[in-house]
């Protein structure tokens, strides 16, 4: 078995804080003994205007947010996802809105760039456009790690089921999910969302999200959780900056989907997309 954690935060504006808070909360997954841990979307920081994000975004493979993330993983010996960041793309108004995986040497193996966007009204006073300042990717990630085969999503994409098809389709057997969900959002869908994509690709699932007010005006839900591959929330953070652990068993996983073989079931087989 294997420890893994989900951390929540609140982040606020200031980036410097929020590295501050992500490191004292990864120090405390550490000393429960978490060998992978990831943080949520946004950690570094919550803008007030997307031309916040714009203004930290950093080259790929270096800058301050990536120099912590690499140095936190050397430091304490694990895995770390990175939540998101902003990375540069060509357009200046622009950024890929990215999730990095770094080994247990600070070495970044891995990087997902959110595909699906939330330009959506969530109620009738909140309204997002992430489109305007992101740019989508189109990379399916996953990855190769001590403790299972890790696909990356973020946020949104939970409600597109035919992308952790295809994850599956590469043998994926951990999902991490960053995430901010909106508080209204949250509300109503955040743990059918994430006990479905455990249920139905028989995956554990680590979901950390925001879940908090934030200076911006914005309020996240929270509960983060972790799923065994039978849809159990093997536990939670309801609200506020915490941690929370759980073990992983990839034998009684791979028993299960011997056991219950919904996915050799499957008559209808998913393509990745294409650039």
């Amino acid at each position: 078995m294997h420890r893994v954690a989900t951390i929540q935060m609140a982040s606020g504006s200031n980036v410097t804080a929020n590295l501050q808070i992500a490191a004292q909360l990864i120090s405390e997954a550490v000393n429960m003994e978490a060998k992978l841990v990831i943080l949520p979307e946004n950690f570094a920081l919550m803008h007030k205007h997307p031309t916040d994000s714009i203004n930290i975004r950093e080259n790929p493979g270096s800058g301050p947010i990536q120099d912590f993330l690499s140095q936190q993983a050397a430091r304490a010996g694990i895995w770390l996802i990175g939540g998101t960041l902003p990375i540069k793309t060509d357009d200046p108004l622009k950024f890929r809105a990215a999730c990095l995986v770094f080994d247990d040497t600070g070495q970044c193996v891995s990087r997902y760039d959110k595909i699906h966007l939330f330009d959506v009204s969530a109620s009738q006073d909140e309204h997002y456009c992430e489109s305007k300042s992101i740019e989508s990717g189109n990379k399916i990630v996953v990855v190769d790690t001590p403790y299972g085969r890790l696909g990356l999503a973020i946020c949104y994409d939970l409600r597109f089921p035919e992308l952790f098809r295809c994850m599956l389709n590469q043998g994926v057997e951990i999902l991490g999910i960053p995430s901010a969900f909106t508080a209204v959002t949250g509300k109503a869908h955040w743990e059918v969302l994430v006990r479905a994509r455990a249920i139905e690709n028989l995956c554990y699932v680590i979901a950390a999200n925001q879940g908090g007010y934030h200076v911006n005006g914005r309020e996240t839900y929270g509960d983060s959780m972790i799923i065994d591959p039978w849809g159990v929330v093997l536990t939670r953070l309801n609200r506020g900056a915490g941690v929370i652990c759980a073990d992983i068993d990839l034998k009684k996983q791979a028993n299960l989907r011997t056991r219950f073989p919904t996915i050799k079931h499957r008559k209808i087989q998913c393509q990745p997309p294409t650039e």
